[in-house]
């Protein structure tokens, strides 16, 4: 008899069953699994073994106050064949130990998550563990097994109880019924039940092995019994019958697989080998190893020493860049780079081909290390120059590069030709470095320090909220609706979607890798500067009119005594 289990442990586990048969089972909503990616750009991180298309992207640790890239094959998830959340005792992988557990989730949870389960005293990596080791038992019916509790024995039993509800409540499992079918498994060990042997390797025509194997029963149990049909044989019959539909299925997309593979001439297959194998140039890895971080973790550091080096640097910045509104003059048509472009279309071009040039650069391995450092926020080892830097630093192009770009155009020249390249430009970049600054701040006062952020998207907020706060009163059509005679869309409506928006985003999960904040933050600076903006101007208009009725250039408002200049003319003429 093959008992790899032992005897006290099929015991203890038959024993379990008879106790976890009063307990009541997990909920049975199911949460979404899309954790949080942190508000920073993460393209899927490529493996050694694959020349990567694209710089990686910073991750939990740091070597050098600079991010860490870790690299995994692209498409690791979709040839795993455990690739779903399993929830069923008859799922269970050949390969389960207790100790590792099963995943719980498709990806694991982050730090913001774990907090909001844990709070703060327990590390990320703990919490996945616990989580894990839990969810296996639950499929597994070992919950209450004594032999088992040793891989969890540096929990609480407050911490095991909150991983416990976590788990019951988002991810549905009949724990009574996987419980039930490893104690039947366990008794018929006992009773010296013959177990089917099926441990090769899963191979096209053979049936994945399995740690819990059926067994064929006896042909005295096979027997009607005065009790009828047990639930739990309902139950495994249901779930071979799934299992054995799947098996077939794999069979036979194996063997479509293999009779493609026959139809490809030798120079197809060796191309296909030659992708699979290709490996990474010993300059890459260098590039790699330069641009890599090895710290395990943040340096221990308070957070007003995180935040104020960078507070004080945005503050002294946004005084140069008022000072720069206040005396700068447009510079004479023969003086101008691009004389033929009118001004607001040079200075947003201008603008354009920065980011377009960062852009590149992350496409240059060489520069990484010096892009992670000032072209890119990391609360966790923040740099100054970073708040400015990050603005103008992207690394997707069709969803982020490309339609900030375009923002950046409809509102920049529309907020150029009203206010001036001076107090355009200083409303762009200071709104940019403080609403970085805010949302940097934020992630520290709150413990995310995993988090990276990078583009311009503040700035953007900023110089349309600024817009639209001096228009917030006049009405815009978008391709001539509303039709005439209604009325258009005032900017203040504009300004409250936008807004509005972004206060639902802080509530939705499928928002994480937005930075809402700094989109709030933004549109908030973005108003100020447009109140200010709209003083200064209202200002100047008034001294300019002061000026020309000085000069006489435009009649007086007042209005004069004609009788008045009748008799003081005579007096004039003599």
């Amino acid at each position: 008899m093959n008992n790899p289990l032992g005897i006290n442990a099929l015991r203890s586990s038959a024993q379990v069953f008879v106790r976890s048969c009063s307990k009541p089972c997990g909920g049975l909503s199911l949460l979404n699994n899309s954790p949080a990616r942190c508000f920073s750009f993460l393209p899927n991180l490529q493996s050694p073994q694959l020349t990567p298309s694209f710089p990686p992207s910073p991750l939990t640790s740091f070597r050098k106050c600079r991010p860490v890239y870790q690299w995994r094959p692209s498409g690791l998830r979709t040839l795993k064949l455990l690739n779903t959340v399993i929830i069923h005792y008859v799922d269970l992988p050949p390969n389960y130990k207790d100790e590792e557990g099963l995943q719980f989730l498709r990806r694991d949870l982050d730090a913001k998550d774990v907090i909001a389960i844990f709070g703060p005293g327990m590390t990320t990596l703990a919490a996945n563990k616990l989580l894990r080791i839990l969810h296996g038992r639950r499929v597994a019916g070992t919950l209450d097994d004594p032999t088992v509790q040793i891989n969890t024995r540096s929990f609480s039993r407050g911490e095991i109880k909150l991983a416990l509800d976590y788990l019951r409540k988002n991810i549905p499992v009949d724990e009574i019924a996987n419980a039930g079918l490893r104690a039947e498994d366990e008794l018929a060990a006992l009773e010296g039940e013959k177990v089917e042997e099926d441990a090769e390797e899963f191979k096209p025509g053979k049936r994945m092995p399995r740690l819990y194997k059926p067994f064929e029963k006896t042909e005295e149990a096979k027997k009607p019994t005065v009790y009828g049909e047990s639930v739990f044989e309902k139950i495994r019959a249901r779930n071979m019958a799934r299992i054995e539909e799947e098996m077939r299925q794999k069979e036979e997309e194996e063997r479509q697989k293999e009779e493609e593979l026959a139809k490809l001439t030798p120079g197809e297959l060796a191309k296909i080998d030659k992708a699979k194998t290709r490996q990474v140039s010993p300059r890459m890895q260098e590039y790699i190893k330069k641009a890599t971080s090895d710290l395990e973790a943040p340096p221990e550091m308070k957070s007003w020493e995180r935040i104020l080096p960078s507070a004080v640097a945005v503050l002294l910045g946004i005084g140069f860049l008022v000072a720069y509104a206040e005396y700068y003059r447009p510079p004479k048509r023969a003086e101008r780079l691009w004389p033929d472009i009118p001004p607001a279309a040079a200075t947003v071009l201008g603008l354009a081909m920065l980011n377009l040039v960062v852009f590149a650069f992350w496409r240059t391995p060489p520069l990484w290390g010096f892009l992670n450092r000032y072209f890119l926020i990391v609360p966790a080892t923040p740099k100054p120059f970073s708040l400015f830097g990050a603005m103008f630093s992207h690394q997707a192009l069709f969803n982020h590069l490309l339609p900030n770009l375009t923002m950046l155009w409809f509102f920049g020249t529309a907020l150029h030709d009203d206010v001036g390249r001076g107090n355009f430009l200083s409303t762009y970049l200071g709104t940019g470095a403080l609403s970085a600054l805010v949302s940097m701040s934020v992630y520290v006062l709150r413990g995310h320090l995993h988090v990276s952020m990078c583009g311009a998207s503040g700035a953007l907020y900023g110089i349309g909220a600024a817009y639209f706060w001096l228009h917030r009163f006049e009405d815009f059509r978008i391709f001539g609706l509303p039709p005439e005679p209604m009325n258009g869309v005032p900017g203040l409506a504009f300004l409250g979607l936008g807004v509005g928006i972004n206060i639902i985003g802080l509530f939705r999960l499928s928002v994480h890798n937005i930075d809402v904040i700094a989109h709030l933050s933004g549109a908030a600076f973005g108003v100020l500067a447009g109140h200010f903006m709209e003083k200064k101007l209202k200002a100047k208009k008034e001294l300019m009119q002061k000026k020309a009725q000085i000069e006489g250039a435009i009649p007086s408002p007042v209005p004069v005594d004609q009788g008045l200049v009748q008799k003081v003319a005579p007096e004039k003429t003599a």
